[in-house]
């Protein structure tokens, strides 16, 4: 191949073209130059930092509910008396343990809000607090 004297060689497929020298170029090519080259990421990459950070947020979000849970301010557990659960016992039972006034559903809802209960579900080895008008068993 001859090079035609006054025109420039076009570059080929496959050609290596070397970097301007210094001074030539866009200034971002010469700020890219003195740094770090810059990030890029496949489709694949950008799906899982996007996974990444939803899976952080919500992790970071459960625990602030939890922690919130946790040291919330609630009513004083001293001097009350306690329960332990037994296999089969039932938040019913031990609400209406005292025959007398009052409805056993108030009672229940009581014990609940003062042991922070989300549900009446209770396993046996728990100790549950009652309030001063719900004697123990």
């Amino acid at each position: 191949m001859s090079a035609v004297p006054g025109k420039a060689a076009r570059p080929r497929w496959g050609d290596v073209q070397r970097p301007a020298a210094a001074g030539a170029g866009p200034v971002g090519a010469q700020a890219r130059k003195a740094g770090a080259p810059p990030i890029r990421l496949t489709r694949r990459g950008r799906i899982v930092l996007v996974a990444l950070i939803a899976a952080l947020s919500l992790a970071v979000g459960w625990l602030g509910t939890r922690a919130a849970v946790t040291a919330s301010a609630g009513p004083s557990v001293e001097g009350l008396t306690s329960v332990t659960v037994q296999e089969g016992d039932t938040l019913w039972e031990i609400a209406a343990a005292n025959p007398g006034e009052g409805d056993p559903a108030v009672r229940v809802r009581e014990i609940m809000d003062l042991n922070g209960l989300p549900d009446p579900l209770i396993r046996p080895g728990t100790t549950l607090y009652l309030p001063r008008d719900v004697p123990g068993q």
